[in-house]
């Protein structure tokens, strides 16, 4: 049996409702619920593949989530996050690598791969858990703030590493690959930002107001990867752009209380697809040799995530940039993986070495750290809100 997208949409409502009752994660619920209908024959005629994630899911959660970032909130958190969201991301993707070389039996590029695309956490899956954790707003722009600049970096590291490999640049071209990448996603994303701002402001109409966000979240995207840098980063540079200048009065009161709505109505239905269509397409990528990969993968990810948080953490205890330590359990088991992930893996060409193992093993990991640690993320998140209430 094949159901429609409205169909999905549908489920995914009822499943919101129970989630919201039972208090049990929304997108754990959507995982679970996909791979049931899936368990039962029933199936859709869409699947997540690079395409979908990137042209039409993941750049209106990115823009949503950057539209709500103040300068003035990340100000006082920046050199945490751009550690772990830069070195953190290369540390962890290395450890990764190297102890999935040692254990798994896969190829060397394979493993560099599955590091690199599980090094960074997903904002997808990180702000849907966020919207429902009601943390301190420190902590809740720090995890939020890392989930997002942490993508540039593993989408940087997923572009440069298969050219790497083939031997076809240098440390300089890297380099300058790299830059090009993080300068050039920055540039585009504000000049987009800054030309809907003033379109924007020739009129009061809110929809005109709506539509121009909507035109710099896609186009941002779009532009950056046209000219080969950074669509993640360009989206975000967008979106912190027009949401950082609304106090300008380029946008009307009217049009920024409608477009706050109008992107939480967007992200909401591009979550939905997202987790419920993971659940479906689970059983799509079972490899039968992907078992012992699968649990290397997980292995792996979860000791690289916790060296990177705790490593890069340490020279910030005596400064005033310090993380408690609580909070530093919270970025580790906290830090979910997701569509990110996913769409990188099956954007591989091919004839990549090992493509089928590596999917399933990525796959899986995300499966696992939706379920497993969104399920147990609840407690710790508890902790974490007693203890900087007593502080």
């Amino acid at each position: 049996m094949v159901i429609s997208k409205l169909a999905l949409l549908l489920i995914s409502c009822v499943v919101a409702i129970i989630a919201r009752r039972t208090r049990l994660p929304y997108t754990v619920g959507l995982v679970v619920v996909g791979f049931v209908l899936a368990s039962k024959g029933i199936a859709t005629d869409t699947h997540l593949s690079y395409n979908l994630i990137f042209d039409l899911l993941l750049p209106p959660l990115i823009f949503e989530a950057a539209f709500h970032l103040k300068w003035r909130e990340l100000k006082p958190i920046l050199r945490p996050v751009t550690i772990l969201a830069t070195a953190g991301v290369i540390v962890s993707s290395g450890i990764a690598a190297g102890l999935l070389f040692l254990t798994s039996g896969l190829s060397l590029a394979a493993c560099l791969i599955i590091g690199i695309v599980l090094s960074a956490t997903d904002p997808v899956s990180v702000l849907a858990l966020l919207k429902e954790a009601k943390l301190p707003p420190r902590i809740h722009k720090l995890l939020e703030s890392e989930s997002l600049f942490n993508d540039g970096t593993a989408s940087i590291l997923f572009a440069i590493t298969p050219l790497v490999l083939a031997g076809a640049t240098s440390v300089t071209g890297v380099v300058t690959i790299s830059v090009v990448e993080v300068v050039g996603g920055i540039v585009i994303g504000a000049l987009v930002g800054i030309a809907a701002m003033l379109i924007a402001g020739r009129t009061n109409d809110h929809l005109v107001e709506i539509a121009m966000t909507v035109i710099a979240a896609f186009s941002s995207f779009f532009i950056a990867q046209h000219f080969h840098t950074s669509g993640i980063l360009s989206t975000l540079t967008a979106g912190m752009v027009i949401g950082n200048l609304d106090r300008f009065g380029a946008i009307t009161e009217k049009g920024l209380h409608e477009a706050h709505s109008f992107w939480e109505f967007a992200c909401f239905v591009a979550n939905s697809f997202i987790f419920i269509l993971i659940g479906l397409d689970l059983n799509l990528w079972e490899v039968s040799s992907a078992a012992w990969a699968t649990t290397c993968t997980i292995a792996s990810m979860l000791i690289a995530r916790a060296i990177a948080v705790y490593g890069w953490c340490l020279p910030l205890r005596r400064t005033t940039d310090a993380v408690p330590g609580i909070v530093q359990h919270l970025l580790f088991w906290g830090g979910l993986r997701g569509a990110l992930s996913i769409a990188l893996v099956l954007g591989l060409p091919s004839d990549f070495p090992d493509r089928a193992i590596v999917i399933a093993a990525v796959f899986n990991a995300v499966v696992f750290s939706i379920i497993v640690q969104g399920l147990t993320v609840s407690p710790l998140i508890h902790r974490v809100k007693r203890s900087l209430a007593q502080s």
